[in-house]
């Protein structure tokens, strides 16, 4: 692999893959503050144009992380297709993007070769690409899913509605989650994060989502965003849940530090499978977000933006029903405004939407980023023109207990109307039956009136 190019009468030579692909990736501040950014713009533009003659097959020979010495490594590799990376290993990372942008690809090609490409090479092909670039290639391919119901079919929006309670009061859960549905929000899934992480809270939390659900004849899926044990822990006490939560890290030494790895995922699965409520096969819910390794030093010396496809390509094994990242949730340590956070969930979007990923995006923030709402809001909708499977339902964007802003039920029903979306169509079906939409997805005098539900 050839290193070094020369540019405006300099020569730029870098130290190995690991090193281009972060002077390659755009500004974001996680990447300055451990030093492993370009100094320069000129030195940046110089990573792309050596990334964009490197080989697909460069990327496989030069592993970001020893597989021998990293478990994500070794998992990406054994579940990589070799006959079908074995027919493009030869391109080069700018041929691969020309493919992409082509008008001759669609979304089915594009998915008939994501197996036969690695997380890296997602990464590497997202770092020369404009944001429109970005929005158009992830715009072709479609990924649905279905757990207990099917999200991300063509001409559809789907929303996760997010009744976090800062108390875990099942009264204030229930009625915030009523408000959510009555706007049209839910269908992605009811999913709540407890304050408390015990078996028994989570437990009561599934349990009192589920009878919500029943009671109102509501199609679609519940979870509670415990750890992943807890959550097995309480279905194997009787829990009714539709499936299974768990945040994911790019290296092994993060996701020793979220306590998860996977044999403990396969279980979960197997759990969920066998003791769930939903028929599947897409079982599983993960997060994920830029420089969370880097934020528990568990980084391994690679860029943020790599790490996060990683974090995709873990993901695609187990075959998620939702993948939501919330790459803006750290803060201003790894994504420092809202030109980061924008660029970022557009890449994320991107990079899961090529590994097979049913993405789920999450546009947010903290209150400590320089960032305003109108930067939340454009980023919110490119993704969505994007073709985001689902996003968040917050009450007014305010997150009470996990105290960040994210897309609100009024987002919900506005980003669906300007693209011409509906729900998922068992959901949309039900929101027409219960005189909340009508037939072209838009809603009525109804919407808003928790309640109809109480």
């Amino acid at each position: 692999m050839i290193l070094k190019t020369k540019m405006a009468g300099q020569v730029y030579a870098f130290k190995n893959l690991t090193d281009v692909l972060a002077k390659a990736n755009d500004e974001k501040s996680g990447d300055v503050l451990l030093g492993r950014a370009a100094s320069t713009v000129t030195e940046r533009t110089a990573a792309r144009m050596v990334l964009s003659r490197a080989t697909l097959e460069d990327i496989y020979e030069n592993p970001v992380l020893p597989p021998e010495k990293d478990e994500v490594s070794r998992v990406l590799k054994e579940d990589l297709s070799l006959g079908i990376y074995r027919r493009v290993k030869g391109w080069t990372v700018g041929e691969l993007r020309n493919w992409l942008l082509s008008h001759e690809t669609g979304g089915e090609d594009i998915l008939r070769i994501s197996r036969g490409l690695e997380a890296e090479a997602a990464a590497a092909v997202a770092k020369i690409m404009t944001a429109m670039d970005l929005v158009y290639a992830a715009s072709k391919i479609k990924v649905p899913s279905t757990c207990a119901t099917t999200i991300g079919l063509p001409g559809t929006l789907s929303f996760r509605n997010q009744p976090n309670h800062p108390a875990d009061d099942l009264k204030g859960i229930i009625a915030s989650l009523a408000e959510g549905v009555s706007y049209g929000s839910g269908d992605a899934v009811f999913g709540v994060n407890p304050v408390e992480d015990t078996v028994d809270n989570t437990k009561a939390i599934l349990d009192a989502l589920w009878d919500f659900m029943q009671r109102h004849e509501i199609p679609t899926q519940n979870c509670v965003l415990a750890h992943v044990t807890t959550q097995m822990q309480a279905v194997e006490k009787g829990a009714r849940a539709c499936c299974l939560f768990q945040s994911l890290a790019g290296t092994q030494l993060a996701n020793d530090g979220f306590g998860v790895n996977a044999a403990i995922l396969r279980e979960a699965y197997d759990c969920i499978h066998t003791l769930g409520q939903a028929p599947g096969p897409n079982l599983l819910y993960f997060e994920t977000g830029q420089g969370s390794e880097q934020s528990i030093d568990a980084d391994g010396g690679v860029d943020l933006m790599t790490l996060e496809a990683r974090c995709y390509g873990l993901a695609r094994v187990f075959k998620p029903f939702m993948l939501n990242n919330v790459s803006g949730f750290i803060g201003p340590e790894t994504l420092y405004d809202g030109r980061q956070i924008l660029r970022a969930t557009l890449e994320d979007h991107f990079m899961g939407k090529l590994l097979g990923i049913p993405m789920g995006m999450a546009p947010c923030y903290t209150n400590h980023t320089k960032i305003n709402q109108d930067d939340q809001e454009m980023a919110t909708m490119l993704a969505a023109m994007a073709g985001a499977n689902y996003y968040m339902g917050v009450p007014v964007g305010d997150d009470v207990m996990l105290a960040y802003q994210d897309t609100s039920f009024h987002d919900d029903a506005a980003l669906r109307e300007i693209l011409g979306l509906t729900p998922a169509p068992e959901f949309f079906e039900w929101l027409k039956k219960r005189e909340l939409m009508d037939e072209k997805g838009r809603l009525t005098a109804k919407a808003g009136d928790a309640s109809l539900f109480l």
